[in-house]
């Protein structure tokens, strides 16, 4: 299926089908020198399908993780460019998740003042969540997606059969982004979820996901206003996950915890039986003092106020600011925050 992406000029089509990065060259122009990105924790074979149906392949496999997003990647990338002359009718492939989709999309964005990108995600994360919308961006120091842009993709391919690879750990992972998303804006989604029936649902979860993102995506491309609530429990989840170093906890964990002490108590504890159930924590130990100063350098925040997502009734949302005082006590509220 086509899912329509309607930016004026920057529209672009995501493609959801099962084996399409076989077919790669007959949906986007290969027919060129192509920058094929992916990472050592994907499949081999994905890059090098893609690179075999590029006219002139250069394949850079970057190391998995977090971490990966630095300068020096990016440097790296571009340096690869200008050796084997890329010019600006060239184009990026990223392969891969969303740290491969962010570092490829900032490269594309900023070689020669941009080049063709395209987005071909290979996890539950990067096809629900970070492959729409076209933020791109490379981590600073110990602070996420701190140095980017928005640059919007040519095309993204959805191909269902790449997560057949994928560790059960990192099927949760992403869909702690689906269950977000649901909790905000679909409860018939998060009835999917709360019913326990998500394997056989799995292609529809992720296509209800591109679709809710798209919507938001398309009334707020550079996030003014309504895009703000895709950030329902990344602001907490971000400041936890820049303390652990090692990627012990994944994105999508952090957030699942960050999202708990945004929902009205009601429904909190239907939103943590939805996150046991796909084995997502609802707390962790963490050092408070450095998630307390991780949050304070929050991109978003305006001056001493940062705009916060708040749900009270599953599949509706509020936008609250609060300041960092609050934001501050938040967190050392949070159950699991003890460790220093």
């Amino acid at each position: 299926m086509i899912i329509d992406v309607k930016l004026g000029e920057n529209s672009y089509e995501i493609v959801v089908e099962r084996n399409c990065i076989d077919k790669a060259s007959e949906l986007i122009n290969l027919d060129r020198k192509v920058l094929v990105v992916t990472d050592s924790g994907v499949p081999e074979e994905y890059s090098k399908k893609v690179a075999s149906q590029c006219k002139s392949p250069y394949i850079v496999c970057i190391q998995q993780g977090e971490k990966s997003k630095n300068f020096d990647n990016y440097k790296l990338l571009l340096e690869t460019m200008l050796k084997n002359e890329f010019t600006r009718t060239d184009a990026v492939v990223a392969v891969g998740g969303g740290v491969v989709g962010d570092l490829s999309g900032f490269v594309a964005s900023t070689y020669m003042r941009g080049v063709d990108f395209y987005n071909i995600p290979t996890t539950v994360l990067s096809q629900v969540d970070s492959s729409v919308g076209g933020k791109t961006a490379i981590d600073f120091g110990s602070y996420k997606n701190t140095v980017g842009s928005f640059y919007q993709p040519k095309k993204v391919l959805v191909d269902l059969e790449t997560l057949k690879t994928l560790p059960e750990r990192q099927i949760s992972n992403g869909l702690t982004e689906s269950v977000k998303i649901s909790m905000t804006s679909d409860k018939e989604l998060f009835d999917i979820f709360e019913n326990g029936k998500i394997e056989e649902n799995l292609d529809k979860i992720i296509i209800r996901s591109i679709e809710l993102k798209r919507d938001v995506v398309e009334e707020d491309e550079k996030e003014t206003g309504l895009r703000k609530v895709l950030n329902f429990g990344h602001t907490i989840g971000h400041a936890i996950e820049s303390c652990f170093e090692n990627s012990e906890m994944y994105h999508g964990e952090c957030v699942s915890v960050g999202m708990i002490p945004m929902c009205d108590e009601k429904i909190r504890e239907r939103l943590k039986n939805v996150l046991k159930s796909l084995s997502l924590p609802t707390e962790v130990l963490f050092d408070t003092d450095k998630v307390c100063e991780n949050v304070k350098h929050d991109k978003k925040f305006d001056g001493n106020q940062i705009t916060v997502i708040k749900v009270n009734e599953i599949g509706s949302f509020v936008m609250e600011k609060i300041s960092k005082e609050e934001m501050i006590d938040m967190i050392n509220n949070l159950k699991g925050g003890e460790e220093k």
